[in-house]
This record gives C-alpha cells, sequence and structure tokens, in this order.
C-alpha cells in the first residue's frame, strides 16, 4: 500500500511539474518587459489597449449567447432522446459528434456560400446577421461538447420515473423539463457551459473569416507582432479559465434534489 501511495504521489507530481513549469515559464517572461527588473508593464500594456476591452467584451457576450442557445437546443433534445425516442440515440450522437469531424473552416465557408449578401438568407449583410451567424458557429462548435454533459447528467437520473411521478403530480411536459429535469441536471449544463466558453474566447477561424472583432484574433495579432505582451495574455486567459472553473463548482455544488422539486409542483398542482 505504501508502495502503491508514492508511486501515485511521483505521478501527480510529475504531472504537476509538466503542467505548471511552462505556465511559471510563461508568467516569468510575462514580467521581463522592463530590463533589469520584474514588472507588470506587459499586463498594464494589454489592460489599456482599447482593442483587448472590446474583443474580449465580443467574446463574452458570444460566448454567453452561445451557451444559452446550445442549452435550448441541447437539453430538451436529449431529454426527449432519452424519454422517448431511446432508438435514435446512435444518430443524434453521430449528428452531434460531426463538428469534430468536419473542420471549422469548411463550417464557415459554407456559412458564406448559403448567408451571403445575394443569398436568400443575407445574414453577412449585416453586422447584426454576420453576429447571429457567428453565435449559430459557435453553437455547431459546442455541440459535442454541450450534448455530452447532459446526456451524460441525464444518464444520472431516473427520468423516466421523475418524468412520471410529475405528471401524476398534474405538471405539463414543459414544467417537468424546467422544474424537475434541469435543476437535476445543471452541474452537466454548466460543466458544458464552461467547456462551450473556453471554446468560443480561443477561436479564430469562423471570428477571423466572418471579420468580427473577436478574442482569438486579437491573440494572434498580438502574438504576430509584439514579445511580451503574447505571453500576459497567455496568463490572463488561463486565470479566465480556472476562474470559469471556480464559478462552476460554485454553482453546481447546490443542486436541488429531486424531492424538493416534485414537492413545490405537487403543491401547485394542489
Amino acid at each position: 500500500m505504501t508502495a502503491r501511495r508514492i508511486g501515485a504521489g511521483a505521478i501527480v507530481l510529475l504531472g504537476a511539474l509538466y503542467f505548471l513549469l511552462p505556465l511559471w515559464a510563461t508568467f516569468q517572461f510575462s514580467l521581463g518587459m522592463v530590463r533589469g527588473t520584474w514588472s507588470f508593464q506587459s499586463y498594464r500594456v494589454v489592460f489599456a489597449d482599447q482593442r483587448f476591452q472590446e474583443t474580449f467584451l465580443f467574446s463574452t457576450v458570444c460566448a454567453l449567447a452561445t451557451i444559452v442557445l446550445g442549452a435550448l437546443i441541447v437539453v430538451p433534445t436529449a431529454y426527449w432522446v432519452r424519454l422517448r425516442l431511446p432508438r435514435l440515440r446512435p444518430l443524434v450522437e453521430f449528428i452531434t459528434l460531426l463538428p469534430l469531424v468536419i473542420p471549422p473552416i469548411v463550417l464557415v465557408f459554407g456559412y458564406l456560400r448559403l448567408y451571403n449578401s445575394s443569398s436568400w438568407l443575407p445574414f453577412t449583410s449585416t453586422l447584426w446577421g454576420t453576429n447571429v451567424l457567428i453565435v449559430f458557429g459557435y453553437t455547431v462548435l459546442s455541440l459535442p461538447y454541450m450534448y455530452r454533459a447532459v446526456d451524460t447528467g441525464l444518464q444520472a437520473i431516473d427520468i423516466r420515473t421523475l418524468t412520471e411521478a410529475a405528471e401524476s403530480l398534474g405538471a405539463k411536459r414543459h414544467v417537468v423539463l424546467l422544474r424537475v429535469i434541469l435543476p437535476n441536471v445543471r452541474a452537466a449544463v454548466l460543466s458544458g457551459a464552461f467547456l462551450t466558453f473556453a471554446i468560443v474566447i480561443g477561436e479564430f477561424v469562423l471570428a477571423s473569416l466572418l471579420n468580427r472583432p473577436a478574442f482569438g484574433p486579437y491573440l494572434q495579432n498580438v502574438g504576430a507582432n509584439r514579445a511580451y505582451e503574447p505571453a500576459a495574455l497567455a496568463i490572463i486567459a488561463f486565470a479566465v479559465t480556472w476562474g470559469c472553473m471556480i464559478l462552476l463548482q460554485l454553482a453546481g455544488g447546490g443542486a436541488p434534489g429531486r424531492p424538493r422539486a416534485l414537492l413545490k409542483i405537487g403543491r401547485r398542482g394542489r
């Protein structure tokens, strides 16, 4: 047992060093903008850059819109497939995995071909339409991760029993989905939301070819023209990612239980 613990500890230590040493080297390099001393000058330059603020805000808004749209599509679909159409699960899983096989550049060129200014749905003729189109593209790219997370959460609960119990108390199907199923898979939805946020923040191809001011093209542009600012941006992106993980743990830790949700429905039914 002692040898196993030592071996497990050594593996964890090696993994931590493999992860933390490059991060520390990047952070140390980002502090060397002023010669002869360590300073946060590169971070000041990044935060003072108007393009950083605009691109990060744009990508954050797109990420939130993508999370909402993805959840609205995936949660009812995964719930209905598991409840009523189990034979279609392989087909739905295959469809949701297609974004991992089809490159994003193929997706965006298809969008440009179908939704250009001369088509019957000219999304790209206006900024608003292009923004909507890029959110649709991000939703497609995040579909494998959101669907897998939600489907795993649904697998962990007995949705058929919960649905029948809620319907016996007089709840409609949409009430069952919102008041019973969704609270029980909240942690799974938040996991998919976190992955979606990470994908949207770092995505480059769609934003670049659709000519939108997103954070991914900004990172590429800064990395190609500057030295210390890209390292600072990498640390900032890492901090944002871990901040999302902490928020995920805090938000998902207090998911309401099934009896409470069914009790509320029973009281309303009366």
